[in-house]
């Protein structure tokens, strides 16, 4: 342990009773749990089989797992499980399903899937409405309340009104044989705090758990810690109050506080030295979250150099300062040959993206928008999906409605309505309605045919889906299912329908080293927990992405745009008063600047054709003067700049002419 310094040394070497590990920016926090799960490994105190270790990303835990494999050879660490909060909660349902009223192939609904469930309870309700009872229902999920505990806890009639349409659909997802996101925690905390034999079952095989990244825990994930630690809490928690930007999604920051009320003996440990900023980026941040209140104080440094100081630019508006963040990256990009992936562009809210891609367009400078069409919602990934939930659960009926119309066989709107009401009457799911002879003779000739067709090709994949890897069985549906014949048909030319093909091919490859007979339904279930930031690598190219998806990354040149009041800090947390997250979103901004750090605001904005003038953030007022410089503090180094970024123009002009 000679590389860790002293606090992250007491973090690893604390192996009995709980641990909050209060880990600032670019502080070597997945060092000490990757150290710490090989300490308690190596010393005997824990085999690798009873460790968990929980992350809020797929990314982060393939991270992990790599890294480990790095520190801990041989077979040292099998058994060992490195997942998700949600795919530990998969794990769980998967073993005991029947105390959940499962059965075994339970689908996973996406956040589509379950929208058009909430919107078809719902009627002909207007789409903020649907949105508005969709957002409460998840919220009383995340609180880990059931139907009947959230109307308890009712307490208008907007949350009445949710209450009950949460009580009709968690029925309908019931019926499905279905789950959604929310629910893969929800229901192992119902199950541990109901049966206490399952709860001591599931505490002897987790002997140890660690969880990264705690700040971001809402209600319901705290409960499933707490029930699986229980009152030893042989657990170690790693997390920064300073970086928690999730409350909009259910996270709970006073989940830290709260920890130390329910286990009294808990210790505290703080990681303070950054290895990722300049001194002067850590003076400006630890000035800025200063204002937030504090009950464990952190101040960051670093043995490195202080560096350039903060920038801070005055722009005309949106498209002049585009213009000097594009202008900047293509300088310091060509002139220090820096890669462009090296450099990142920060905001808000997506709609601030548009204008900066067309300056760096217009440069000819590289970018990827972080956020953009995820693969996993592709439509011919999705179909594909479908068709894969529906051969594992014949119960799935929004897989059914997907993959009967994936491609359209003849099977119209008022079919599929008329077979809807049909299987209703008979308490039976879709798919197994099609293979009733009297259900198929009650529609036209033309559907009975078509769904016929359909379950006979679903009949004889389900067969296959025994015998068959599942890489093997997503290249046979592909083509017996009539999926690839129907994106030829659709491509306007072959290139299109090759890359389109090529996402088929690659959902399947993302199956390859499956067990040949493995349940297909796991596989699809664990494809159902990636998120849409989990294959967005963007390459050698300039990043471009929200503040919140900017959250454990780094990158030697950082642009933050749009620093007006009303934009960053958000005009709804002005009106409210609640400041504190977005003082935490520019914090994580901040902090992810290992060199060059930016800053940019309008003086202008055009709205309804009406010209408004703009007042700077007031977090810029938070930093430090004497780390900044601001345009025109500094005219001497201003022309500088300006002399420099000429002769590099001139320079790129001749080598155009040259070439």
């Amino acid at each position: 342990m000679d590389f860790l310094n002293p606090p992250q040394r007491a973090a690893v070497l604390h192996v009995h009773g709980p641990l909050l590990v209060l880990a600032g920016a670019g502080s070597g926090k997945t060092r000490v749990i990757i150290e710490k799960i090989a300490h308690l490994i190596g010393s005997g105190r824990m085999p690798a089989k009873r460790i968990a270790a929980i992350t809020f990303t797929n990314k982060a835990a393939k991270e992990m797992r790599e890294r480990l494999a790095k520190r801990i050879r041989g077979d040292a660490a099998d058994g060992l499980t490195i997942c998700t909060f949600h795919a530990l909660g998969l794990k769980f349902l998967q073993i005991e399903h029947e105390a959940a009223g499962l059965k075994r192939n339970f689908s996973i609904f996406d956040a589509d899937d379950s929208a058009a469930q909430i919107k078809d309870l719902m009627g002909g309700a207007k789409p903020d409405e649907i949105e508005m009872i969709k957002s409460l229902i998840s919220r009383a999920k995340n609180m880990g309340l059931s139907p009947e505990q959230a109307m308890a806890a009712a307490r208008s009639p907007r949350e009445v009104s949710a209450a009950t349409f949460y009580e009709l659909y968690q029925a309908r997802l019931n019926s499905f044989n279905a789950v959604d996101f929310d629910d893969l925690i929800r229901l192992p905390v119902q199950i541990l705090e109901e049966h206490h034999d399952i709860t001591l079952a599931w505490r002897e095989r987790i002997g140890y758990l660690l969880v990264d990244e705690c700040q971001d825990t809402n209600d319901a994930q705290y409960r499933l810690l707490k029930a699986l630690a229980g009152e030893r809490g042989d657990f170690t928690c790693v997390g920064d109050d300073d970086q928690s930007i999730y409350a909009w999604r259910g996270a709970n920051p006073d989940n830290l506080l709260q920890m130390g009320r329910d286990y009294p003996a808990l210790q505290i440990i703080k990681l303070e030295q950054n290895y990722r900023c300049s001194n002067r980026v850590l003076r400006a941040a630890n000035a800025l979250i200063a204002h937030n209140p504090h009950e464990h104080l952190k101040t960051l440094w670093s043995d490195q150099a202080d560096g350039q100081r903060i920038r801070v630019w005055e722009c005309r508006d949106s498209d002049h300062e585009a213009e000097k963040v594009a202008a900047e990256i293509s300088f310091l990009g060509i002139s220090k040959q820096v890669p462009w992936s090296e450099f990142c562009v920060l905001f808000r809210g997506n709609f601030q993206s548009r204008v900066i891609e067309k300056a760096l367009q217009l440069l000819r400078v590289p970018y990827h928008l972080t956020g953009g069409t995820a693969f996993l919602e592709r439509q011919e990934v999705k179909d594909t999906l479908s068709w894969l939930r529906l051969v594992a659960n014949p119960d799935d009926d929004a897989a059914f409605l997907r993959a009967v119309q994936s491609p359209k066989r003849e099977v119209g709107a008022t079919s599929l309505a008329k077979l809807a009401e049909l299987a209703q009457q008979r308490h039976i799911p879709m798919a197994r309605a099609c293979e009733s002879m009297t259900v198929l003779q009650a529609l036209s000739p033309r559907a009975a045919n078509g769904l016929s067709r359909f379950n006979d090709i679903l009949a004889e994949l389900r067969e296959k889906a025994s015998r068959v890897t599942a890489a093997e069985l997503v290249r046979e549906l592909a083509e017996r299912s009539g999926l690839l014949a129907d994106l030829r048909a659709q491509s306007k030319d072959d290139a299109g329908y090759q890359r389109r093909k090529a996402n088929v091919e690659e959902l399947a490859e993302w199956f390859e080293g499956g067990v040949r007979g493995a349940s297909v339904g796991d596989l699809a279930a664990q494809l159902a927990l990636l998120s849409r930031n989990d294959k967005d690598d963007g390459g050698n190219q300039v990043r471009m992405m929200t503040l919140h998806a900017a959250k454990g990354l780094e990158f030697r040149y950082v642009f933050i745009v749009g620093c007006e009041d009303g934009v960053l800090p958000h005009e709804t947390a002005m009106e409210e008063g609640s400041l504190e997250e977005e003082r935490r979103l520019m914090y994580v901004g901040i902090t992810r600047a290992k060199e060059g750090l930016y800053l940019s605001h309008s003086r202008m904005t055009r709205k309804f054709r009406e010209l408004i003038r703009l007042k700077p953030s007031r977090f810029l007022d938070e930093l430090p003067a004497s780390e900044l410089q601001r345009d025109g503090a500094d005219p001497e180094l201003d022309a500088q700049h300006k002399q420099e970024r000429a002769k590099a123009g001139l320079a790129a002009i001749q080598a155009l002419f040259d070439s």
